[in-house]
């Protein structure tokens, strides 16, 4: 395992999959988890998601720089 790499981040809050669904009133994820993942999405203990995807809208400007 490398020492020098990062966990991955994993606050579902800056995550582009975490939406406000207008129906239910609340924001939730959009990917669609299996049952053990949906239990650790709800309690809060979901580390090292493999879904995480950065919601940084600057990402593509900071590229073309």
């Amino acid at each position: 395992m490398n020492k020098n790499k990062k966990p991955k981040q994993t606050n579902c809050e800056s995550c582009e999959n975490y939406i406000y669904d207008e129906e239910y009133e609340c924001y939730c994820c959009d990917i669609d988890l299996d049952e053990d993942e949906m239990m650790h999405f709800l309690t809060g203990t979901f580390q090292n998601c493999p879904y995480y995807r950065d919601d940084d809208e600057y990402r593509i400007v900071r590229k073309q720089n």
